[in-house]
């Protein structure tokens, strides 16, 4: 029986692509920017029939109320 071991690049690799994935939301706490993820996720059990947001647009109306005054709450 045979046990291929993976190699040290692909290793280095996956290690790579999750600290990236948890670098996207660490800047995102940094600088106050609310997550996409707790939005759909209020969204798709506290209002369930209406309309989530696209990404973009979620980002968007979050810069406006940080920078502009205004507020993003729906509760």
């Amino acid at each position: 029986m045979l046990v291929k071991k993976e190699s040290t690049f692909t290793r280095v690799w996956s290690r790579v692509r999750i600290l990236y994935k948890r670098s996207d939301r660490f800047f995102h706490l940094l600088v106050g920017m609310p997550s996409y993820d707790k939005y759909v996720e209020h969204m798709r059990t506290k209002h369930p029939n209406r309309e989530i947001k696209s990404q973009k647009e979620f980002f968007k109306e979050a810069l406006e109320a940080r920078y502009n005054g205004g507020v993003n709450r729906c509760c």
